[in-house]
């Protein structure tokens, strides 16, 4: 492990709450772009944050910085957009990476260890609202989730996959000559259910393949996320 990645790692498990007290993991969207050449080490605190079983760490690759000579692979409007969101319900006029979104609620420009540490610890302290299961049924995914308080609707249900560690050479853009490890790409983003968090929720769709699997209840919009669970 590079000595970047070992400050990182000690930096991350400073504020680390432990894991018999984790009953939903906080969950770390990370926008990022290969074109940005201040996003690989946000990158590597990601992949850092991924081996921790109380973080969902997820990595979000925007098709923004495509024309500055190099089109990130794993770019999308979509993560575009959603990151537009966020800052608009945050009251930010700009989007930029590399930018992470703490469970929806907090968000931290740069790769900042010391920042995120905090900042996932603040949200693993907090009580869950919402309790969800997953599990497979041969090809599909089985999700049930029932409210622990009183929580206010309409909440949405995302289900996403993701491409756990893939390393490119990048010999075009800012980042020209780099090899860049991603981890946990998002793919195949989907909202699957609104629902009024008041009744028990069960449901089942389709999840072929192997690739993990994660769903997230999230307040409609861009609001807090309330529940997340991964099947891997």
């Amino acid at each position: 492990m590079t000595r970047l990645g070992l400050a990182l790692l000690a930096a991350l498990w400073t504020f680390t709450a432990p894991l018999a007290a984790q009953q939903s993991p906080v969950v770390v969207e990370l926008y990022t772009s290969q074109g940005c050449s201040s996003c690989p080490a946000a990158d590597a605190l990601l992949h850092e944050l991924s081996a921790r079983e109380d973080v969902i760490a997820l990595a979000l690759h925007v098709d923004y910085w495509d024309y500055i000579g190099w089109e990130d692979p794993f770019g999308e409007a979509a993560h575009a957009e959603r990151q537009r969101a966020y800052a608009a319900a945050g009251g930010r006029h700009m989007i930029y990476t590399p930018e992470m979104i703490v469970q929806g609620q907090t968000d931290i420009v740069g790769a900042k260890p010391m920042k995120l540490s905090e900042a996932i610890a603040a949200h693993a302290r907090k009580a869950p609202k919402v309790a969800l299961d997953l599990r497979r049924a041969g090809q599909e995914v089985a999700i049930s989730a029932r409210p622990l308080a009183d929580v206010e609707g309409p909440l949405t249900v995302h289900m996403l996959r993701y491409q756990p560690l893939v390393t490119t050479e990048v010999p075009r853009g800012e980042n020209a000559g780099r090899t860049i490890e991603n981890a946990n790409i998002v793919q195949d983003w989907q909202v699957l259910e609104s629902w009024d968090g008041e009744a028990p929720l069960e449901l089942s769709t389709p999840a072929p393949g192997d690739l993990p699997v994660v769903v997230l209840v999230q307040r409609d919009g861009v609001g807090p996320i309330l529940a997340a669970a991964r099947l891997r």
